[in-house]
């Protein structure tokens, strides 16, 4: 049996009761960060063999696990926070084991996507989800400049590294349009600073940025 576990994203207090027991009770955990995940399972007395799965072992590593779960082991797949396969490693494996028959579950539990988009106050009707903003600076502003054509909202993770030139970007294209950057969520900096993107420019271009960001973009509608 295959779990698909989510993590918290900030707080550890957000794990589920039942996310506990799957680990408890699994006999391998696959991790895409066995040091980062390593500290979580200290934090909650849990002690189960770690072995990583992330993106440069994805495909090797998904044989090797086919293999344990077709021998009958029980095998919990975390990533570093929130939910698997969402922009972070599981949906290779969890097609392997749909395509092979072998049974799985998924665990509800936090999620930044969710999470920003309920605390931006942008509407939460209709929304996009985009992953990660490219990097390249001419793809970037291409994806931004079709959130800005939508109807509904945009949701994207983003680096804190490129925040600001992100911000430069709505700011000469749209620099009306209500933008959000939601960060360090769940955690005790916690920061939703919404407004047109030359308010929030100004803002993030005076300090220097950490911790995980999602970026969301306001629909027409």
């Amino acid at each position: 049996m295959l779990y698909l576990v989510p993590t918290p994203i900030g707080n550890r207090a957000d794990i589920t009761q039942r996310a506990l027991e799957i680990l408890r009770s699994a006999d391998l955990v696959a991790a895409e960060d066995t040091r980062h995940s390593g500290n979580l399972l200290r934090h909650y007395q849990i002690e189960r063999p770690l072995v990583s799965y992330h993106a440069h072992n994805e495909a090797r590593r998904t044989e090797e696990l086919l293999e344990k779960l077709r021998a009958g082991s029980t095998v919990a797949l975390v990533t570093d926070a929130g939910m698997p396969c969402i922009s972070d490693p599981g949906h290779r494996l969890l097609k392997a084991c749909r395509l092979h028959g072998i049974p799985y579950s998924v665990l509800p539990g936090p999620s930044s996507v969710l999470t920003a988009l309920v605390g931006s106050g942008f509407p939460p009707d209709r929304f996009t989800f985009g992953g990660f903003l490219p990097t390249k600076s001419g793809q970037r502003e291409r994806e931004l400049l079709a959130a800005n054509a939508r109807e509904e909202t945009s949701i994207y993770f983003e680096s804190p590294y490129r925040l600001v030139r992100t911000l430069e970007t709505c700011a000469a294209h749209f620099p009306e349009r209500p933008v959000c950057v939601a960060r360090e969520l769940t955690k005790q900096f916690e920061e939703f600073r919404c407004g047109p993107a030359p308010e929030l420019l100004a803002h993030f271009a005076q300090k220097t940025v950490k911790g995980e960001i999602v970026f969301l973009v306001s629909g027409r509608g």
